[in-house]
């Protein structure tokens, strides 16, 4: 029978340490509730921060005096920040749990958001690293509440949730924030009035999220060195980032930096209606995370689910980069491409399960820093193929972009590829090894 875990009065409830992943009281469990809910909720904020310069990219690059392929290399920042930022969120969570950490990353990504907002080379340049640094310990953060305080049986379909509401801030950055800008509103109030709204959500974290009683491990650098060595070593921590990587790339470079322009000066469309058949992809993935983790869990398998998702995705970019625009009833196709390439999120359950369980913050810091480090070091390789292709444009055409943005096709088959070597962790092969 379930004990419950007492407090003294007046102090925050405490997440008891974990027996394979389960919570020891149900007492705990609605705790941790609350505790990932928070978490969630900022990393709304977070995507928000990632998507929105999409639809600004013109009165970005007019304010900091740089051309559109200068302006996205300044916005890929973020992903540097993000990706190098990933390892340190993971041992943190498990060495100090989320309360000591996942504030100070609000704040981290709030000052970031000011400092973009002033236009400014430098300044904005630091800000977007700062806001890929802070941002960082949004994900990590729900995903470690999720997988370390619920059970087992329930982990990609928390995952799923848990990017689930990353996309949904990812949407309203572009459907949302698309039609403020078009009324008139400011690129650098936004900046200063998102930045304010995730100072407000440090403090708000702070007070909200539990105490929690991070996993019994000797607090000490070789520790920690030691911690990471052995998550690196394993070959299914790699297989798990690069997949990830490969299948996140077409959602973090495409669409959320091209996908307007492309719209726009490819097929000729009203920004708009570029903003709204853009959004359809993060909006995919509302629906896409949690409906593939659900699956997966119920199938017991998340092997089928990744390489059948991933072939979905690679039929859907095949007709955005070649296919007729009209082709397709609107925004079908960027909706199918979000709720498919949401499978990218199942590799941050298989790699928890393929690595021990107190090792939760890092394996999902692991397979962030690998997955990251892909847009980190792929987007300005994107940029750079759209410059030379167009010969310095101020237009570029068609067949710029296809030829740009192929590899992207090349990249989700080699994902499905290496989902082949990946070890299945789902319910269903444990319980084929127990007979």
């Amino acid at each position: 029978m379930a004990t419950e875990t007492k407090t003294p009065v007046g102090s925050a409830p405490t997440l008891a340490p974990q027996v394979g992943g389960r919570p020891t009281s149900q007492v705990n469990l609605k705790v941790a509730t609350i505790a990932w809910l928070v978490a969630a909720i900022f990393y709304f904020f977070q995507y928000v921060l990632r998507s929105a310069p999409s639809v600004m990219l013109p009165q970005m690059s007019t304010a900091f005096g740089v051309s559109a392929v200068g302006m996205a290399g300044i916005i890929g920042l973020f992903y540097y920040g993000y990706s190098a930022f990933s390892l340190i969120a993971g041992a943190g969570m498990d060495w100090l749990g989320p309360r000591k950490v996942v504030p100070i990353g609000a704040a981290i990504a709030g000052l970031g958001a000011l400092l973009f907002a002033t236009g400014h080379g430098t300044a904005g340049s630091m800000g977007r690293l700062l806001q890929g640094a802070g941002g960082v310990f949004a994900p990590v953060g729900a995903i470690y509440i999720a997988s370390q305080y619920f059970p087992p049986s329930q982990a990609a379909t928390l995952v799923g949730a848990t990017q689930m509401f990353g996309m949904a801030g990812g949407a309203a950055g572009q459907f949302i924030v698309g039609p403020w800008i078009a009324k008139g509103l400011a690129w650098d109030t936004f900046w200063t009035g998102l930045g304010s709204a995730l100072l407000i959500m440090a403090m708000l974290l702070f007070v909200l999220l539990p105490k929690a009683s991070p996993v019994e491990t000797k607090h000490t650098g070789p520790a920690m060195i030691r911690s990471f060595y052995l998550v690196f070593k394993n070959p299914q921590s790699i297989l798990c980032g690069l997949i990830a990587g490969l299948l996140f790339i077409p959602t973090t470079i495409f669409d959320m930096i091209w996908g307007v322009r492309y719209l726009q000066e490819a097929h000729g469309f009203d920004y708009g209606s570029a903003v709204m058949r853009t959004s359809m992809v993060p909006l995919g993935w509302i629906i896409g995370c949690p409906l593939l983790g659900f699956l997966s869990d119920q199938l017991g398998r998340r092997k089928p689910v990744i390489i059948a998702a991933a072939a979905v995705l690679m039929i859907c970019l095949t007709f955005i980069l070649f296919g007729a625009s009209n082709g397709l009833p609107p925004y079908v196709l960027g909706l199918v491409a979000g709720i498919a390439s949401g499978a990218a999120m199942l590799p941050y359950t298989v790699i928890k399960e393929a690595n021990p369980p107190q090792f939760g913050g890092i394996a999902t810091g692991v397979v962030n820093f690998i997955n990251f480090t892909f847009s980190a070091l792929l987007g300005p390789i994107f940029g750079w193929l759209l410059h030379r292709l167009s010969g310095d444009a101020e237009v570029m055409q068609n067949e710029h972009y296809q030829f740009a943005f192929a590899p992207l096709l090349l990249g989700v088959a080699i994902a499905i590829v290496l989902t082949f070597f990946l070890r299945e962790t789902g319910s269903a092969a444990h319980s084929k090894l127990s007979v």
